[in-house]
């Protein structure tokens, strides 16, 4: 028999839009609740010791965890932090440097910010990870990441008969942020159709 905490284990992700109608600091407790996980280890033969061992999850792995961010892979953090993978987005991104610190987890204490503008540095960090994300996969690294992936077919299946559940690849049809939905390819049959999650 083990032993049992009073504390819950795992909130689960909340949604990108309940997440920024909340107030910073209850973002930031709420997002540690998020991450976290405890794991539980017992030991001893009647008595119960527990090991509570937390590890934090970071945005990265957050985001991409979300219901709707399936596409993405988890972009490795010296890619993020290389200054020159990031050439050009600080032009194209609204508060570029608080979106990058979330994106990295580096808490700078930003007193001046206001709650409307909170929300807008977490849509700019969402942006900005998919901009950094759309270069990251065109690396070696990034392929790599992308071909797991679609070995796992995390993108779906094809539902054509013919094609016989064969995985499918996701595809953008356009550089400019939110022109164009992202698409799924099937490479057996050639067809690109609308994602649905």
């Amino acid at each position: 028999m083990c032993c049992t905490t009073d504390r819950p284990v795992h909130d689960g992700p909340r949604s990108p839009r309940s997440f920024l109608r909340l107030g910073s600091r209850s973002r930031a407790n709420m997002r540690q609740r998020a991450y976290t996980t405890d794991t539980t280890a017992s030991s001893g033969e009647d008595s119960c010791g527990e090991s509570l061992e937390d590890t934090e999850q970071s945005w990265i792995s957050w985001f991409c965890g979300l219901r709707g961010n399936e596409l993405f892979c988890e972009v490795d953090e010296d890619y993020i932090q290389d200054d020159f993978n990031l050439s050009g987005l600080s032009s194209s991104v609204p508060y570029y440097d608080y979106a990058l610190d979330t994106i990295l987890d580096i808490d700078r204490p930003h007193s001046d910010i206001t709650d409307q503008q909170q929300e807008l540095i977490e849509s700019a960090a969402e942006m900005l990870y998919g901009l950094i994300h759309a270069r990251y996969i065109l690396t070696t690294r990034g392929m790599t990441a992308m071909l797991e992936k679609y070995k796992q077919n995390h993108f779906g299946r094809c539902p054509r008969f013919l094609c016989a559940n064969a995985p499918c690849l996701p595809v953008g049809t356009s550089d400019i942020f939110r022109t164009a939905t992202v698409k799924i390819f099937c490479p057996k049959c050639k067809v690109s159709r609308v994602f649905k999650q």
